[in-house]
């Protein structure tokens, strides 16, 4: 039997303290050593940092020809991971903000770990657009700003969209994140061993002291954040799903994108949350904490996405043969017999067939198998955006023009480091950060058993 992984089990086991968590969460970062598990976590991230890095730069050096771009499929990994890693960071905003809306408690013990995850996927997504302009180093045209040349952005262009929703987005994630972590800050400075940690802690805690002024000032700050945070949701994926949407080629030009995409984000947002927090758990030996229950419910978000973006699939494929058009209906078939048809047979297969194991109530109480379905719906959901791009533009029009794309070793290398990126931020997150909400777990700590508002998802 899987260890504390009951869903019935009470979101805080009853041998907790204030005292005691406070002491654990926080020893973390300013007590315990650095581990060589750490250090070796961190050099592998670091070196694929490295490998993003000279990507980057033989891209600058040479241009996008590097890559497998080519006419007509002008798009390829850039804006696939582009929109990937924005739906990512989707989950973050939905355990903090919406689930904090409506009283879920077992969302305490790991908000704390996806706002971060969602500050690193936003981090990593706002790469992409920008290296894959023709002169990246002039994208400070994309903002409205007073110039001497009279040079404004052009308004109908889908990425100035981008640039606003994805700026918006990281803008409120940052300052929301900011405000949740002051409490935490100030346990930080007050039981940190050496002064140069204090001063560090100190100042990030903005003066802190706990008071009941500062209290309530804390709580009014945060659900106005929340309540800020909340449309984004399904505002910024809503966005980006318009770059396709809003474009006249076949398999893009419908209203379902914006629906389709967000329930895309939060399945991927999920998946990862669950890739990241199982060995995090483990590794930090947290499960008293972070019990099965906060696992089993992360997979039945995931559970129920996955059925959300299914409806979207059988509506797309639907209406494109209601609709009569010949284009839809030759993408559609395309799809599932052309030249992408792997691809295209493995997302449906990984986005919505794996991940109705959760079913099981087996699964949803084996962390291992709850990990292993998590990359593979990720993996899904990345074919789902690579065969929505590339699919639908190697089929041009005109026949002649018809090509197939194949992503270069500098597309896999761009890749491949983003997760460098990621990884590297996460790393050094986990050692200067609190991973879980301490000031809130404290909240839970004082409830008896049964006394929670809300029994969870």
């Amino acid at each position: 039997m899987p260890d504390n992984a009951t869903e019935t089990a009470p979101l805080v086991p009853p041998g907790l303290t204030d005292n005691s968590v406070s002491e654990w969460i926080s020893g973390i970062v300013v007590k315990k050593k650095i581990s060589f598990g750490w250090l070796g976590g961190l050099a592998i991230a670091f070196s694929l940092l490295m490998m993003f890095n000279y990507a980057i730069v033989v891209l600058f050096t040479y241009g996008v020809g590097i890559w497998g771009l080519q006419i007509p499929v002008a798009w390829g990994f850039a804006i696939v991971n582009f929109v990937w890693w924005v739906g990512i960071g989707h989950a973050g905003t939905f355990i903090s903000a919406v689930l904090y809306l409506c009283h879920q408690e077992w969302r305490t013990s790991i908000n704390r770990f996806t706002e971060s995850m969602t500050l690193f996927a936003v981090a990593c997504a706002g790469i992409f657009p920008l290296i894959h302009l023709g002169r990246p180093w002039l994208f400070y045209y994309l903002f409205p700003y007073p110039n001497t040349m009279a040079l404004w952005p052009q308004f109908r262009s889908p990425l100035i969209w981008d640039m606003f929703a994805v700026l918006t987005y990281a803008t409120v994630s940052v300052i929301f994140y900011f405000v949740g972590l002051l409490p935490d800050l100030a346990t930080l400075r007050d039981r940190a061993p050496h002064r140069w940690q204090r001063i560090i802690y100190g100042l990030l805690a903005l003066g802190w002291r706990g008071s009941g002024r500062q209290w309530s000032r804390y709580k009014m700050a945060y659900l106005i954040m929340a309540g800020l945070a909340t449309p984004l949701v399904v505002s910024v994926h809503s966005i980006v799903s318009l770059d396709f949407a809003v474009g006249i080629v076949p398999g893009w030009h419908t209203t379902i994108m914006p629906f389709y995409f967000v329930a895309a984000a939060l399945q991927s947002g999920f998946a990862m949350g669950l890739i990241l927090i199982i060995p995090v758990r483990h590794f930090y030996h947290l499960k008293d904490i972070i019990t099965g229950r906060h696992l089993a419910n992360m997979a039945k978000l995931m559970l129920a996405t996955s059925l959300v973006v299914a409806h979207g699939y059988f509506t797309d494929t639907f209406m494109s043969w209601y609709s009569g058009d010949p284009y839809d209906k030759f993408i559609v078939a395309d799809k599932f017999t052309g030249a992408y048809a792997i691809a295209g047979w493995m997302l449906m297969i990984l986005d919505i067939g794996v991940v109705q194991l959760v079913w099981l109530r087996a699964v949803r109480e084996s962390p291992v198998a709850l990990f292993i379905i998590a990359i593979l719906v990720n993996v899904g959901l990345w074919l789902d955006h690579y065969v929505l791009v590339v699919q639908s533009l190697h089929s041009d029009y005109l026949p002649s023009e018809w090509r197939i794309f194949h992503g270069t070793i500098w597309d896999w290398m761009t890749l491949i480091g983003s997760f460098g990126l990621f990884l590297t931020l996460l790393f050094i997150f986990i050692r200067i950060f609190p991973m879980v909400a301490m000031s809130e777990m404290r909240s839970l700590v004082h409830r008896k058993p049964g006394e929670e508002k809300v029994q969870g998802a």
